[in-house]
């Protein structure tokens, strides 16, 4: 089943990772660090399947039954089309799915450059629409 407009879908996951980090994770001002790792890794992963999901329709990035799409999978389509979009999507990788969706790491800042590159794949993703 393919969805209908991908871009959206991918924005969708950047405002679950939002409100994951917002309700779930519970800021702490002092230390600027989210309390629970479990929502932190959660929103990582949103972040990284948002991404994927942009990347994917904008590149006409295409898996094959039972294949497992790489890093460098995306690294080498986006290194075709734009020097900008790589740069953005190796800093959303290790930002959002190593040290949010692995390492569960717990810094507001982290999080908040995580976001940044999501929406900024996003965007570009969604200026970059493929011909139908």
């Amino acid at each position: 089943m393919e969805m209908k407009d991908p871009i959206k879908e991918a924005q969708r996951y950047i405002e679950n990772a939002k409100t994951l980090l917002k309700e779930k994770a519970i800021l702490n001002p002092e230390t600027r660090s989210y309390e629970d790792s479990k929502y932190v890794k959660l929103a990582g992963h949103a972040l990284w399947t948002g991404a994927i999901i942009a990347l994917c329709y904008s590149l006409k990035i295409e898996k094959k039954p039972r294949q497992r799409l790489d890093i460098k999978d995306f690294q080498e389509a986006a290194s075709k089309r734009n020097k900008k979009l790589l740069g953005f999507l190796v800093n959303q990788y290790q930002a959002a799915h190593i040290i949010m969706g692995y390492d569960g790491y717990k810094g507001v800042g982290n999080a908040k450059d995580a976001i940044y590159y999501t929406q900024e794949i996003v965007d570009w993703c969604d200026k970059n629409r493929p011909k139908s």
